[in-house]
């Protein structure tokens, strides 16, 4: 069985005892985090798809882990007018392994 759910503005294919990397959600490590916003289930019986979310499914997940991706680089300059600007980026993300999913 597996879902398609949305979070953080995106969207995500999850199955039972997988592990996902999703924006950064405000939740402690071993917390349970429920996922109401899934798009579509596909499971033994026939799939359900939402308009735009299916009633009464939920995906449930625990946190695993907090971190921060790896640096991104963002360097501008402007050829002949001496502009040069470097910026880094770091974007947080919440480890997450999906524990059920009720359709």
């Amino acid at each position: 069985m597996y879902a398609i759910i949305e979070t953080g503005g995106k969207q995500y294919n999850v199955e039972a005892g997988g592990v996902i990397k999703i924006e950064k959600l405000d939740a402690q490590v071993g917390d349970k985090v429920t996922f109401d916003n899934v798009l579509f289930v596909s499971g033994d019986d026939a799939p359900k798809v939402g308009a735009p979310y299916v009633g009464g499914a939920s995906v449930v997940a625990s946190v695993l882990a907090q971190g921060k991706d790896k640096k991104v680089v963002v360097y501008k300059y402007k050829s002949k007018k001496g502009y040069h600007k470097k910026k880094g980026h770091r974007q947080p993300f919440t480890t997450m392994r999906i524990e059920a999913i009720n359709a």
